[in-house]
């Protein structure tokens, strides 16, 4: 596909704001209504943000690192914009749906690209009981919390917390404990795409539990139901020769 009509978003930093003002005079600007692509000017953090923000639009994103870590972010170069990106590879981002209940009987829904963590609010450590498909499968994990991470957030928190690398492309996604204390010899799962994963918290009112999906976050939830959501989608863009499995594979080898 050719790329002509850009649309410009840049995080509030001075770096990112003054890389947008250079390349809005070089390549104009267009409204999002009307762009092919989206050129994000940041780091990982306004990348999730525009999955977010234009998945309903079918735009292309294409990342340029004026932020910090940038690992979904391609390097920035003001020449050859163009060029650079018509040959750009594509990777579809399918994000995972949470429905999420608190104490109080609220009921939430959220999307995350990179994972749904839950996360104890409090000293106590959290008490879940873990299910895949209705099918009990931890009745009691004790631990600082729990991720569920797909492939593109699999290189993220997830791997902070020693989750698996998850290939590009693969069906997979990954459930990681943070800290477990009980038992102590778990230390995750991975998991087809096309599962559920339904988690309870035990006696969430002296041990209470937050859920986070990327950006957003609720609090004092009773319980939360994780699966794939099949309707939504994202389009992200990467130079063609340092593309996102490429980047993927390097991480797993530690440079």
């Amino acid at each position: 596909m050719k790329y002509k009509n850009l649309n410009f978003v840049a995080s509030k930093t001075a770096d990112a704001q003054a890389a947008k003002t250079m390349l809005i005079k070089k390549y104009g600007d267009v409204s999002a209504d009307k762009a092919d692509v989206i050129i994000a000017l940041g780091g990982d953090g306004l990348m999730l943000e525009c999955l977010h923000r234009f998945n309903t639009r079918n735009l292309p994103i294409y990342g340029l690192n004026r932020g910090t870590v940038g690992f979904l972010m391609n390097e920035f170069n003001d020449d050859d914009l163009l060029e650079r990106l018509n040959i750009a590879q594509q990777y579809t981002a399918r994000p995972l749906m949470a429905e999420i209940e608190t104490m109080e009987g609220e009921k939430h829904s959220a999307l995350a690209f990179n994972e749904v963590s839950l996360l104890r609010q409090t000293h106590q450590a959290a008490k879940l009981h873990i299910s895949i498909n209705q099918k009990a499968r931890l009745e009691e994990l004790v631990c600082d919390g729990i991720i569920v991470a797909t492939p593109v957030g699999s290189t993220a928190y997830n791997l902070s917390a020693h989750g698996p690398i998850i290939p590009i492309n693969t069906p997979l996604i990954a459930l990681t404990p943070i800290s477990p204390f009980r038992p102590r010899h778990w230390r995750g799962a991975l998991l087809p795409d096309d599962v559920s994963i339904s988690i309870k918290i035990c006696d969430p009112n002296k041990r209470p539990v937050s859920a986070v999906a990327d950006h957003q976050e609720v609090r004092n939830v009773s319980k939360i139901l994780v699966k794939q959501c099949h309707e939504k989608f994202a389009i992200m863009l990467f130079d063609a020769k340092h593309g996102l499995e490429e980047r993927i594979l390097r991480e797993q080898f530690g440079y």
